[in-house]
């Protein structure tokens, strides 16, 4: 026999119904507020080298134009973040082993490192500069013939630089602050460092009368040093779950400006920084075809 669908059954009934299916929406709420897998539960430990205005930490706090932005998209996540800074070649190692579930900091890719970590969607782009005095306009690989050059141990660059034809010397340095210094000191003639970093300095300290001059780029010779760079966050190879999670707000971050807003507090905030290389030479690599470069809207630049 058949329950008529009025009366106290139906009422009950319905009333049973809609439990059931708020419990199905509490339990989907419930599945996608978990916090994606990382090395240690609920957290998310960040390797960081501490240049500024990159990363660094503040009154216990994350800062930088990527620091601000990873410890957002931890908070968006539910992760609470742990920093562990150190040199920037121990930091690649300690990703690869996983003993940090992430690195940042103008990284820039590369098929190497795609190979033995996981690399994330790009959050801005960079090309190559030389650092010097302002006595000089070093511009091109022939004008490193005889001179001496810095840059930091562990700097994607650094195979490509040291076959320069003619280089005087490849200084490699543990950090920033050591080529910097060196710069200052005319123990270097021109240096290869994040433009970040480099910018940043320079309009931090107008006297100490440095600038950085584009590379001029000779792909077929130099394509490393020639091209622009996406600047990723690295990731533990085992961490596919986190990287999924972490490119799903970063592709959020474009669209809401809120990379860009980031980097401009810092000074950064010429488009150049969110224009990306043509091709996408990711493409074929780490990303599948039909993949493009995010870029940021019109709107993030337009003054209120």
């Amino acid at each position: 026999m058949a329950f008529a669908s009025g009366g106290w059954w139906g009422s009950r009934r319905h009333g049973l119904m809609a439990l059931l299916a708020g419990g199905i929406a509490l339990a989907g709420t419930q599945a996608q507020a978990a916090p994606p897998k990382t090395v240690e539960p609920g957290k998310l430990t960040i390797g960081i080298n501490g240049d500024m205005p990159m990363t660094s930490v503040k009154d216990g706090k994350l800062i930088g134009t990527d620091g601000e932005l990873i410890a957002a998209i931890a908070g968006k996540l539910g992760l609470e973040v742990n920093v562990v800074q150190m040199e920037w070649s121990a930091l690649i190692q300690a990703t690869k082993q996983g003993k940090v579930d992430l690195m940042l900091g103008s990284m820039g890719w590369t098929k190497e490192r795609s190979e033995v970590m996981l690399l994330s969607d790009p959050i801005y782009y960079f090309g190559t500069f030389l650092l010097q005095k302002n006595t000089s306009t070093y511009s091109t690989f022939a004008d490193m013939k005889g001179h001496s050059v810095g840059t930091v141990t562990g700097f994607t660059l650094v195979p490509e630089l040291k076959s320069v034809p003619g280089i005087g010397e490849v200084k490699l340095y543990d950090t920033s602050d050591g080529v910097m210094r060196d710069v200052l000191a005319g123990r270097l003639d021109m240096a290869v460092l994040d433009p970040g970093l480099v910018q940043y300095a320079i309009s931090q300290h107008p006297e100490w009368d440095i600038h950085q001059v584009a590379l001029k780029p000779e792909p077929d010779k130099f394509p490393i040093m020639s091209t622009k760079y996406y600047s990723i966050m690295g990731m533990y190879k085992e961490l596919g779950e986190l990287e999924t999670a972490i490119n799903a707000e970063i592709q959020k971050a474009w669209a809401s400006c809120e990379n860009v807003a980031s980097m401009s507090r810092y000074g950064l905030g010429d488009p150049d920084w969110f224009t990306p290389p043509s091709p996408d030479y990711r493409v074929g690599v780490d990303r599948p075809a039909g993949w493009t470069s995010p870029s940021a809207p019109e709107s993030c630049f337009k003054k209120s």
